[in-house]
């Protein structure tokens, strides 16, 4: 994954905890904006998301935070 891509996951799951606490749930379409603007950059999240770590449609972002700093 890019690593503009896990800088942006970062920044969102980071946002995400501090309004909402840490068992917010959020969707791989969260790092983008509602249009698609960057189909290869959302193919490539829809990938890790989905087809790499087979995760659910939601996830905890502090699962998914700890899960783009430990490398995967």
């Amino acid at each position: 994954m890019r690593s503009d891509l896990r800088a942006k996951i970062i920044e969102v799951c980071d946002r995400k905890i501090a309004a909402k606490g840490s068992t917010v749930g959020l969707s791989f379409y969260a790092f983008f904006a509602n249009k698609n603007d960057d189909p290869k950059l959302l193919m490539e999240a829809a990938t890790w998301w989905i087809q790499t770590h087979e995760l659910d449609h939601f996830e905890k972002a502090q699962k998914i935070k700890g899960m783009i700093n430990d490398g995967l």
